[in-house]
């Protein structure tokens, strides 16, 4: 019956280096996720919250909803999109996407 179950034998106790050499991939794994994941996700982050701070009255936007508008007002953490003649709405700066070039909205 010896033949089916195989004996355990207890490995001999690493050095130093075999805890390093265990470590290194997960090691290598965070750095490219940091290269690949975090560090770009954080420049566009750094980029977004740049463009809504630069946002001035008569800027033509991209809202997160897919709508174009004119800027009309600007508050702190609000401002005021003219959508079309006498719709104007309230909305969060930071749900802009994107600031458009002028004259966007006329040959939209």
């Amino acid at each position: 019956m010896d033949f089916l179950i195989s004996n355990a034998y207890a490995q001999a106790a690493g050095g130093s280096g075999s805890t390093l050499m265990s470590l290194l991939p997960m090691i290598l794994i965070f750095v490219v996720f940091y290269f690949l994941l975090i560090r770009p996700q954080q420049k566009r982050t750094k980029e977004h919250k740049e463009m809504v701070s630069n946002i001035g009255k008569g800027d033509e936007v991209l809202t997160n909803g897919g709508f174009l508008g004119k800027v009309v007002k600007v508050g702190d953490n609000y401002i005021s999109v003219q959508l079309g003649e006498g719709m104007e709405v309230k909305m969060q700066a930071a749900a802009v996407a994107q600031v458009l070039p002028k004259g966007t909205l006329k040959s939209a």
